[in-house]
């Protein structure tokens, strides 16, 4: 008899979950401690809160699942379903973090993903599963350091000073960055002022922009000990990787 579709798209996310690392395990038979991922098919959860089709364990505890659903089935209106799933983890199982963090939705040729560590958090398409060691870090950054993920950080940034920038450059950046805050994966024309941009100082704009951005991507002890490479956005010089003299702290913008 042949597989339903269901059950043909879990052959492929099976796949794709070992592709990522993951060891995928029967419930029956699950071992925990398998290997750094585990994803355990068709967990029971709390009463009334139904099967996870996927729980994902990272180091033997409880930290995310997938929501699993045939070719063709709209998976963005299966996240509620898989946020049901991240509090619904019995009491007796540990998990580092409640309500459990990383939510994925899934077909056979598509997977969404929620962060759940993340502010105003939604859904968005990603091209595979996540690394345990990736999931694994990004968790034990926020559990030692809560409001460590990128828009988190991208919202505690600096203003912008403006100081030998254009109106139209400093709206640009200021642009981009509310997007990236916001989580959108493209920012409109609005937000970018591409057409008052375009045709003067874009290179000066992209500089800032990187400068500004790697305050965000680079934690503080890189920044007290490593090297800046970048261009020099007063005089145009392309300045080579030179070690920072002073350390700065997280909220201080950089001078060139």
């Amino acid at each position: 008899m042949p597989d339903k579709p269901e059950q043909l798209a879990r052959k492929t996310i099976d796949e794709l979950l070992s592709a990522a690392d993951w060891q995928v395990e029967d419930r029956k038979r699950a071992n925990i401690t398998a290997g750094r991922g585990v994803a355990i098919h068709e967990f029971s959860l709390s009463s009334g809160h139904g099967f996870a089709d996927y729980l994902l364990y990272l180091d033997g505890a409880a930290a995310g699942v997938v929501e699993a659903k045939k070719d063709g089935v709209a998976l963005t209106g299966m996240e509620l379903q898989t946020w049901r799933y991240s509090v619904g983890l019995p009491e007796d199982l540990p998990a580092p973090r409640r309500p459990l963090p990383f939510l994925y939705q899934a077909t056979s040729k598509e997977t969404r993903f929620t962060n759940l560590l993340e502010p105003d958090t939604a859904s968005g398409p990603v091209f595979a599963f996540h690394k345990p060691e990736t999931l694994a870090d990004w968790l034990m950054k926020e559990l030692h350091s809560p409001g460590s993920t990128t828009k988190a950080r991208i919202r505690r940034m600096p203003p912008l000073i403006p100081t030998n920038l254009w109106p139209a450059q400093v709206k640009a950046i200021q642009g981009l960055e509310t997007s990236l805050a916001d989580g959108r994966a493209h920012s409109s024309p609005t937000d970018l002022s591409a057409s008052a941009a375009f045709w003067s100082g874009k290179s000066k704009t992209r500089g800032a922009c990187v400068c500004r951005r790697g305050m965000v991507l680079l934690d503080v002890r890189q920044r007290q000990t490593g090297f800046w490479l970048g261009t020099d956005l007063q005089n145009g010089r392309r300045r080579l990787a030179q070690p920072v003299k002073t350390p700065l702290r997280a909220n201080q913008e950089p001078t060139f």
